[in-house]
């Protein structure tokens, strides 16, 4: 008798080119080269009869038949890897390694916490935790799992809301003795702003607020600006040089002590989210999908 199944590597190879949108992705999430990967699907398309991707320099789409195809083979897969992990997992405690990259301010004041939480739980999954604010491509550098800032991206990456970070302007006593509070926008102008820059755009990130019920986007003067790390305006405005705006929970320790201040607290209540990103579902090992879940049902919100 035939071998009836020795196809599934080029089927793999299949679902994960569609997942990840080309063969050069697929080749890094596979651990082999796109030129092996292309004939993996030639094989499977030579063996259907019929052709499953419509290939141009620019993208990769599925035809009719490939896209029925792929609904039932991305299932199958799904099931398989299931029972496995299952089947592992039922023979002692889960292990593994998950690589995780974070940016600085939740690394440094969220990330501690849940993290400590997750090695009680899982003592033999090692972590490889990567806090950066380059936005890192997740499948081509080898990450599990991302945090990230902003809107969550509309390919095939897939996003969970974290959390919707509360958001407040902060400066220390020392610079607010100096010079007489902020009691409106308009009182700025008087004010050394330490608004944060984009490296990558030099744009300057406007601070959000709420002004008499109604969101307001408002650009801080430039007058000391900061890039490449937005820890260091808070940094700044503990000794003194200006108001910033920061996340609640970057500066709940400092409030505390009373080496910061809010300034204008009737303005707060605006947020910026940051989002869990990872593979589809079905591609997660079972350490990262543990995290994953530890990570969505720990963290606040």
């Amino acid at each position: 008798m035939g071998r009836r199944f020795d196809h599934v590597p080029d089927l793999e190879a299949f679902v994960v080119v569609v997942e990840l949108g080309s063969m050069s992705a697929a080749a890094v999430a596979l651990a082999t080269t796109p030129s092996v990967v292309s004939r993996a699907v030639a094989r499977l398309e030579a063996r259907l009869r019929c052709q499953l991707l419509r290939r141009s320099t620019r993208r990769l789409s599925l035809t009719e038949k490939g896209r029925q195809y792929w609904e039932h083979a991305q299932g199958a897969l799904a099931q398989i890897e299931a029972v496995e992990r299952e089947l592992r997992d039922s023979d002692g405690a889960p292990q593994g390694r998950v690589r995780l990259t974070a940016p600085t301010t939740y690394g440094h004041h969220r990330l501690p916490e849940y993290l400590a939480r997750f090695t009680r739980l899982y003592p033999l999954i090692e972590l490889d935790i990567d806090i950066t604010n380059r936005n890192v491509d997740l499948v081509a550098e080898g990450f599990d799992l991302a945090i990230r800032l902003g809107a969550p991206p509309e390919r095939e990456i897939q996003a969970r809301l974290l959390e919707q970070a509360a958001l407040c302007l902060v400066a220390a006593p020392q610079y607010l003795a100096e010079r007489a509070p902020p009691s409106g926008l308009s009182d700025f102008a008087q004010h050394r702003c330490l608004p944060f820059v984009l490296p990558s755009t030099g744009r300057v990130v406007p601070w959000l607020l709420q002004v008499e019920g109604e969101p307001v986007d408002w650009q801080p003067p430039v007058t000391f600006a900061v890039s490449g790390d937005v820890l260091a305006t808070v940094s700044l405005a503990a000794q003194g040089l200006g108001i910033c705006q920061t996340y609640d929970f970057a500066v709940k320790e400092d409030l505390s002590r009373g080496r910061l201040v809010e300034v204008l607290p009737q303005m707060r209540g605006r947020s910026r989210p940051f989002h869990l990103l990872y593979p589809p579902r079905k591609r997660l090992t079972t350490a990262a999908r543990l995290l994953t879940e530890c990570l969505l049902g720990h963290g606040p919100g």
